[in-house]
């Protein structure tokens, strides 16, 4: 009977020492967690979105921060790997989704590399995962893609308020975090070479700090040309003006492949009032027709200037480059780019201008 009683013991020391075995499997089949999916088999806790939530768009580049998982195992949940997805419209973006180490500390992090739509809204997530087990995804945060600029096929996006271009800066400039860049000479300009031809397009972007009455004659706010010849007497020479002489005056010339276009005299030469305490935004599109617009306050402003005329043949700069301001030319530094102006949120795009930039 004595025998008996310490063989039943040692039964219940071993069922019990299997149990506990058991539950010591951080990656063995359980229940999922409240909200989870059916295939986490990973027993860790969500992580926790930190950054950027509630919409928030950062500045400059973006980075996804969350609270790492725990789990009743310590020794395993340091060794945890993190899975990470952006999101947009409830579908996972195309390059968003990665895996990254744990690393130290109580917090993980990753930087997406996949292309985002700027100012648009996007979802995240994270999960933890452990030699192909997963644990239960966070829930989800949401975030405004940052306006960060790029020079992508024939498409530029430049916002220059966060104190740094994606083209290349010629002569002195000033950045104003927030505002823009001040191109603070005649001789100052930043120039983007577009890797493809924009055969057709726009090129738009917003001007604040000017007066009617600025330095120079021929003075440029924008301009296009084909390689950096003389851009004066480039052969796909684009150029907008507004000039010091006569003051206010707004002109402007385009070269295609088998025209030339210009404003002529003083009829189309007209001139506008500008005041530095407002924002302007300037337009040029072509597409068989070139039309150069100003609209006082941003899109949403009232049109102060809108004129064009029709074109022959293509536009066809190879290789293309375009500017803020202008390089100078034969005709001298005067006739260069306005001096002074403040300039943000640059489009160069086949695509019409988002909303939002200004």
């Amino acid at each position: 009977m004595h025998y008996k009683t310490l063989s039943a013991c040692a039964s219940a020391v071993l069922l019990a020492t299997a149990v506990a075995c058991s539950n010591d499997n951080p990656v063995s089949p359980s229940s999922p967690e409240p909200g989870g999916s059916s295939n986490e088999t990973l027993k860790a806790t969500p992580p926790t979105p930190q950054s950027p939530v509630n919409n928030q768009q950062p500045d400059g580049g973006l980075t996804l921060v969350a609270t790492k998982s725990s789990s009743p195992f310590s020794s395993s949940s340091g060794a945890y790997s993190y899975e990470f997805e952006v999101m947009r419209g409830g579908t996972a973006v195309a390059g968003c989704t990665r895996t990254v180490p744990g690393g130290n500390g109580s917090t993980v992090s990753y930087t997406p590399a996949c292309t985002l739509e700027f100012d648009e809204i996007y979802s995240w997530h994270a999960r933890a995962v452990f030699q192909g087990r997963q644990g239960p995804w966070s829930a989800e945060a949401t975030f405004r893609a940052p306006a960060g600029g790029y020079i992508r096929g024939n498409e530029v996006y430049d916002p220059l308020i966060n104190g740094q271009t994606v083209g290349e800066i010629v002569g002195p400039v000033t950045f104003i975090p927030g505002v823009g860049v001040r191109l603070e000479g005649f001789t100052s300009h930043i120039r983007y070479r577009l890797p493809q031809t924009l055969a057709s397009g726009e090129f738009s972007m917003i001007m604040t700090g000017v007066t009617t009455n600025t330095e120079g004659h021929k003075t440029k706010v924008m301009a296009m040309s084909e390689g950096l010849d003389d851009i004066v007497t480039n052969n796909r020479r684009m150029t907008v003006e507004k000039r010091g002489d006569p003051a206010g005056a707004i002109a402007w010339r385009l070269i295609s492949h088998h025209d030339q276009i210009e404003t002529v005299g003083n009829a189309e030469r007209v001139r506008r009032e500008f005041n530095p305490n407002e924002a302007y935004l300037w337009t040029a599109t072509w597409n068989g027709r070139f039309t150069v617009r100003i609209q006082r306050g941003g899109s949403e402003g009232p049109t102060m200037y809108n004129f064009g005329k029709g074109y022959a043949g293509a536009y066809d700069p190879d290789p293309h480059y375009a500017f803020i301001g202008a390089p100078v030319g034969r005709s001298g530094t005067a006739g260069a780019t306005v001096p002074g102006m403040i300039v943000r949120h640059v489009w160069i795009s086949s695509r019409p201008r988002p909303a939002g930039l200004n």
